[in-house]
């Protein structure tokens, strides 16, 4: 029963300059986090590092920026919204080298992060996330975990016996929920136009958004689809919940869906909750390329934020401003096309609607450019790049060179930009 304390005596535990890092996603320690600025007048410059944080905090306020200092894996709209503070920081990573490169680099005095109930035989599940979190659950000098009887128990290497853990608080908290997103008439053009390349039996991998949702909605009519995948969205749950998903073909974790991380409606939680047949493993190894490559047939599918003339994909900034993050995109992508007959896709719209700096107002840009944004970030290499697809069209670049890149990217951009992403590319000396 020692194990057990209030929120008060977990923050008591908290020393100016502590390290603190908390789960990614829905497996943060909401409580603690909910009240950590609470202590802002007894504490300077406690670290938090955190990763795609789903609740905007009070300790990430302006007002406790010199109390607390974060340090972001993936930033999410609470990060972008802290910027210009001056106390938050992107760690640059991919996303399977993301908790062991940091445990390399810094000291972690305190793990906080959510978990599902204490069992009958003193186990808990990490519930949501082993991206990271069991790393530093068994790095930190100590442990504090929110346990709550709403958070699904979830199988795969995400157990712990109490008597590894420092710390409990018992919480009662629904956990954060992901909204799917509307598909348009253009997530399901990109949609179709991928659904057309994946077979049945394939083995994949997307994520969040729009045009993963069109995606898995084109998947219906496939069989046997397996999954092994960074994030295990509502949409692969679908898949899965019609019997599209049965991994009966899969080479690695045969019959098993293999994920990460969940993220996304509560259907989804209830979906995972004492599933066997979802093995949620450390991101260190579910992420590795060279594991992903085991899979035969995986199929990638990731979105971009803007790609340029020959190949190089800009997911994580506008310009050199940072928007979220590399997360497994690399991983990922790299991986699928390591497999046998694997796969790797990066799709987006065409065009964006952007607000004029000079006009105040809104007008459409082509997010196939010549040039990516100065400063921007190349989240995804043009030597890692194998189809990008847009609402005109897919793209084939594997083992093309500029030239052909530049034709075959300018053939599916918006066809009001053709013409001058032509002219631009020449002006550039990027085609002569």
């Amino acid at each position: 029963m020692a194990k057990w304390i209030t929120i008060e005596e977990a923050l008591e535990l908290v020393k100016s300059n502590d390290t603190i890092v908390t789960g990614l996603g829905a497996a943060e320690a909401k409580r603690f986090l909910s009240n950590l600025h609470t202590i802002a007048h007894r504490v300077d410059r406690v670290s938090v590092t955190n990763c795609l944080p789903m609740s905007a905090f009070p300790f990430l306020e302006e007002q406790y920026k010199d109390a607390f200092e974060v340090d972001g894996w993936f930033y999410s709209a609470a990060l972008r919204k802290m910027h210009k503070q001056g106390n938050l920081s992107f760690i640059p990573n991919h996303l399977h080298l993301a908790g062991v490169k940091r445990l390399s680099h810094k000291k972690t005095n305190i793990y906080v992060g959510s978990c599902s109930a204490v069992d009958e035989h003193g186990y808990i599940s990490l519930s949501m996330s082993n991206t990271y979190e069991k790393r530093f659950i068994e790095a930190a000098d100590i442990v504090i975990l929110e346990s709550n009887k709403n958070f699904p128990r979830t199988f795969g290497d995400m157990e712990i016996h109490i008597n590894d853990i420092d710390y409990l608080m018992e919480v009662d908290y629904l956990p954060p929920v992901l909204p799917e997103s509307d598909m348009n008439d253009k997530d399901r053009l990109i949609g179709s136009y991928i659904a057309e390349y994946i077979k049945d039996g394939d083995c994949v991998q997307f994520g969040i958004g729009g045009i993963p949702n069109a995606v898995a909605n084109a998947l219906m009519d496939k069989k046997d689809l397996g999954v092994h995948t960074e994030m295990l969205t509502t949409g692969l749950m679908k898949l899965a919940k019609a019997g599209v998903v049965t991994g009966k073909n899969k080479t690695l974790h045969k019959g098993k869906i293999v994920t990460t991380f969940v993220l996304g409606t509560q259907e989804l939680y209830d979906f995972v909750d004492n599933n066997p047949s979802v093995m949620i493993l450390d991101g260190n190894y579910v992420n590795d390329p060279s594991i992903i490559g085991l899979n035969d047939n995986q199929v990638s599918i990731n979105t971009t934020l803007e790609v340029d003339l020959t190949g190089q994909c800009c997911s994580e900034s506008i310009g050199s401003t940072q928007f979220s993050g590399t997360g497994g995109q690399s991983d990922t992508a790299i991986g699928a096309q390591r497999a046998k007959n694997g796969r790797s896709f990066i799709a987006l719209y065409s065009t964006a609607l952007v607000r004029n700096p000079e006009t105040g107002e809104k007008e459409e840009i082509s997010k196939i450019v010549a040039q990516l944004k100065q400063g921007a970030a190349v989240s995804l290499s043009r030597n890692d790049v194998d189809y990008v697809v847009t609402e005109y069209g897919c793209a084939a670049l594997k083992g093309t060179n500029i030239k052909e890149r530049v034709v075959r990217l300018i053939n599916i951009s918006h066809p009001r930009f053709r013409q001058a992403l032509h002219d631009e590319a020449k002006e550039l000396g990027i085609i002569v």
